[in-house]
């Protein structure tokens, strides 16, 4: 584990923000599945730097996920199809959480399931793990009473799993959003409406990939979510759409690879950001966007981050 490094107190304050009730240092998180646990990057970075981490997905029972291959890489990024493997919740809360703990970092736990139950089991369990600081729900997952619809492509379905889940903990709720929707305002009203604290997005974006040599698919599953700096632009503009449908904090996520794409979402509206393809690329990618953050307020002469949020001009 490397050594906790003390920020100035003024760093702090400038950088700090209540994101639903849960205070970070700063707004840049790491995104669910590009961190795994934490432990695979704690010899890389101070773990205590980062204004959150957001977990691997985790569901009731452990899953070996997709049969490889699994990832492949694109222009401009890559394309997954990990198949949510993980350790299950046992595992995660007897074996993961002990050494989140030992961090001055909010730990937010993703969490998916096949049915509302599932979901709500979820947060019934980790409503009693204090060190779990919120949930991030990934409704982009499918629906098996409803024949593998996602939940987060009917506003009905999306306001339920979150309803549900909202009775169940007491935790602040994020609700992340897949982009594979007509009209992403109208999932986003629905969870808000649910009682939603915050809304995280965008989920990867589907996409293929084919080998023209043998003609086939690069992908055991053929299909899989693509991330990275190719679907910057696609993110930025779901961010502003949905920042100007709803009023809880948005969560920006999509090919945030520096300190400028950072701040392109959070001048759109976004409260915080997350960044995940990057840390495949260059593990200290977070704390160099939460330094280029830093940087920028000092230069263009911003007491603190909340002076930059929404703050785009468009007259």
């Amino acid at each position: 584990m490397t050594p906790v490094r003390q920020s100035c107190p003024h760093c702090h304050s400038r950088l700090s923000i209540d994101l639903a009730g849960i205070q970070l240092k700063n707004p840049v998180m790491v995104a669910s599945g590009t961190f795994g646990y934490g432990q695979e990057f704690a010899h890389l970075m101070d773990l205590n730097r980062l204004g959150a981490i957001i977990t691997k997905g985790i569901s009731l029972e452990p899953m070996e996920g997709n049969p490889p291959p699994r990832i492949v890489e694109t222009p401009g990024g890559m394309i997954n199809s990990i198949g949510l493997q993980n350790v299950g919740l046992h595992a995660f809360i007897r074996d993961k959480v002990p050494f989140l703990s030992q961090f001055n970092t909010p730990i937010i736990t993703s969490i998916f399931g096949g049915a509302t139950k599932e979901f709500q089991e979820l947060a019934k369990r980790l409503d009693d793990v204090p060190e779990i600081a919120g949930l991030e729900v990934n409704i982009s997952c499918p629906n098996v009473a409803k024949g593998g619809v996602l939940f987060g492509v009917d506003p009905e379905m999306a306001h339920l799993v979150v309803r549900k889940i909202k009775q169940s903990t007491l935790k602040p709720v994020i609700a992340k959003l897949t982009p594979n929707v007509t009209d992403i305002s109208s999932i986003a009203r629905a969870v808000e409406e649910a009682g939603a604290d915050a809304i995280s997005l965008i989920n990867t974006l589907r996409a293929m990939a084919i080998d023209s040599q043998s003609r086939r698919p690069l992908l055991s599953t053929i299909t899989g979510g693509l991330s990275g700096p190719a679907i910057k632009p696609v993110a930025l503009r779901f961010v502003w759409e949905v920042v100007n449908a709803v009023s809880i904090p948005v969560i920006g996520i999509g090919g945030i690879m520096t300190p400028r794409d950072a701040l392109e979402f959070i001048i759109a509206g976004a409260r915080a950001v997350q960044v995940g393809t990057a840390n495949f690329v260059n593990p200290r990618a977070c704390i160099e966007i939460i330094d280029g953050i830093e940087a920028y307020l000092v230069e263009k002469g911003f007491a603190h981050i909340s002076e930059v949020v929404g703050s785009l001009r468009i007259s």
